[in-house]
């Protein structure tokens, strides 16, 4: 009778450091707010059309970059969903200051703000973002652009993941994670079935601030930016 051999290796890697702090942030964040998450799909077809027609302009502007400004767009609708809570109060605010999930090499995490995103267009949006991005590449991000921001996007459309749960980067009140783009049959207005993409959307919030109506609404929003996308 053969004997089976249950030794294994082990690579221990301690929680310390920036790992050891996104660790701890994330912990805190979910025994300090009440988190629930609705998901929905949105026809991401005038997206389409209009990132093709900026690229035909000169214009380049990723589907990460649209999503943003749709974003934006809804939260001017939805005053209520943009702040934090400190404490026992919620701080909602007039100004978008749009955080923006970025990874990292070695499994690390950061969320920088763009300020004043709501006074942005895609164009200043995506050079803000792609700032950003350089900048945490080369660990060059203040503490006020770590902990400034008052809604958080997290995209992981590159992957096969189509919706998720993200968590909330708190204090903030939301977050919204954005999913794979996949080609969906829809009936046409001729009748006929057709092929059409839509994007997934999570949308975490912090119940204690928002409940759940409101919140679909925004979601809701949210989807209607996308699905009817204008300059």
């Amino acid at each position: 009778m053969s004997t089976v051999d249950l030794t294994n290796e082990v690579k221990v890697v301690p929680l310390k450091g920036m790992r050891g702090m996104i660790a701890d942030a994330m912990v805190k964040s979910l025994a300090t707010a009440a988190q629930l998450t609705h998901h929905a799909s949105a026809d991401a077809s005038a997206l389409m059309v209009e990132k093709a027609r900026l690229a035909e302009a000169g214009t380049k502007a990723s589907v990460e970059d649209l999503l943003m400004l749709a974003v934006v767009r809804a939260l001017k609708k939805h005053p209520e969903a943009n702040g934090r809570v400190e404490g026992r109060d919620v701080k909602t605010m007039e100004k978008v200051d749009l955080s923006v999930a970025i990874a990292l090499p070695g499994n690390l995490l950061v969320a920088p703000a763009i300020f004043g995103a709501s006074d942005m267009d895609v164009s200043e949006l995506r050079s803000a973002r792609q700032d950003l991005a350089a900048r945490a590449k080369a660990n060059k991000l203040s503490v006020t652009e770590m902990t400034g921001g008052t809604f958080t996007v997290s995209n992981l459309g590159l992957t096969r993941v189509e919706h998720f749960t993200p968590i909330i980067n708190a204090p903030q009140i939301c977050i919204l994670g954005i999913g794979r783009m996949t080609d969906r049959a829809v009936r046409g207005t001729d009748g006929g079935i057709e092929l059409r993409p839509h994007v997934g959307l999570s949308l975490t919030f912090d119940h204690r601030a928002l409940d759940g109506a409101p919140a679909g609404d925004l979601l809701t929003t949210i989807c209607e930016e996308i699905e009817g996308f204008a300059p």
